[in-house]
């Protein structure tokens, strides 16, 4: 279990800490919130699987519940934060396909999305992020330990969900992507000197953080289907979560608050180097590139400071390069699917997930 030391934000003693009166307010709107409705074109893609989406989230009920009145309280909010649940879509997708989806998809997408829901809160933890999809974090509407153990929480439940299941392939599979997530992490908080931070650098980080866990809910997807259908699951998988990061670096420079739920320029106010960022310092120099280093010297950079690098980044061709990475992962998505050779909605979902996963705003 991780041990990390409080948020300076929270002068809670309590061990056990509710949510202040203060922010009970979000936790009776969350429900209701824009964020938690997904978008008309995601809507769409998840056609084929929507009510069986519907019963995934019975399934994480069922997989969370608990008599301690704290995490009784840490389920209601992880439930009504309730996100796209892109990754679940996909394994049901996957499984969709051939016309034979297996019982055990249900109770392995709700797994999947847990996962995915504890390294949001971890990470939340570790950034001190106060909002998360326009939403206060657990870490803000609690405090940092609740955060941090929360996520454990859910993490052990998936292990104790797997168990049940006895379904030693998922196992092998969630738990290679749990690990190459967690390395991702520690890789990225060891990144030191963001001007010497490559692209191979970045690649490397957002296959484990990111594209690991898409690339297994695919293959976990396939589980029930044709052996040979597996790896281009996985690879599919894989290069879309691939497209699916670079795209949402992306909208660090070029969103906006109130499509995103999070500040332009909140990745470069954490000292995240993208791969923007990465193709501009591969050819700025002079005063651009000073500006940049003394940028990355700062405790606290102003709004104005954030402003100045991303025209920096606009400027020097950052985000037109990282479109075309993002194409170019979204095309080894399109390579790997036209392998399986399947026909059919769920198919044609899978196909629309790659342009969502590259042109979404949010």
């Amino acid at each position: 279990m991780k041990r990390c030391s409080p948020s300076t934000s929270t002068s809670r003693t309590s061990p056990i800490a509710f949510a202040p009166s203060g922010d009970a307010l979000f936790m009776t709107q969350l429900s209701s919130s824009p964020a938690a409705r997904p978008p008309s074109r995601l809507a769409r893609i998840q056609g084929p699987v929507q009510e069986r989406l519907d019963d995934v989230m019975g399934e994480i009920r069922r997989i969370v519940v608990n008599d301690l009145d704290l995490l009784d309280e840490v389920n209601d909010v992880f439930l009504r934060m309730r996100g796209k649940l892109f990754r679940p879509t996909l394994l049901l997708l996957v499984n969709e396909v051939g016309g034979r989806p297996h019982p055990d998809a249900l109770p392995l997408a709700a797994v999947v999305e847990l996962v995915h829901l504890a390294t949001l809160v971890h990470d939340d933890a570790v950034d001190h992020s106060v909002l998360r999809r326009g939403l206060p974090t657990i870490n803000h509407l609690w405090n940092h330990q609740v955060a941090i153990i929360s996520g454990d929480y859910l993490y052990t439940r998936s292990v104790v969900e797997l168990a049940r299941l006895e379904r030693m392939d998922a196992i092998q599979s969630l738990a290679r992507a749990a690990n190459e997530m967690t390395v991702g992490e520690l890789r990225q908080l060891t990144s030191y000197d963001a001007l010497d931070f490559t692209e191979e650098d970045y690649r490397r980080l957002i296959a484990s953080k990111t594209a690991s866990l898409m690339a297994a809910a695919c293959e976990i997807g396939a589980l029930a289907g044709p052996v040979e259908s597996k790896d281009p699951f996985r690879r599919y998988g894989h290069a879309l979560g691939m497209a699916f990061q670079v795209a949402d670096d992306l909208l660090d420079y070029d969103g906006s608050e109130e499509l995103t739920g999070k500040p332009v320029g909140h990745d470069l106010r954490e000292r995240k180097v993208t791969l923007p960022l990465v193709h501009t310092l591969r050819s700025v120099a002079g005063q651009d590139r000073e500006e940049i280093r003394n940028f990355f010297t700062r405790v606290d950079p102003s709004d104005e400071e954030i402003a100045a690098i991303v025209e920096i980044v606009r400027r020097t061709g950052g985000l037109e390069y990282a479109r075309s990475e993002a194409r170019r992962y979204a095309s080894e998505a399109r390579s790997a699917l036209e392998e399986v050779g399947a026909r059919g909605d769920a198919m044609d979902s899978l196909h629309a997930a790659i342009e969502y996963a590259i042109e979404r705003r949010r």
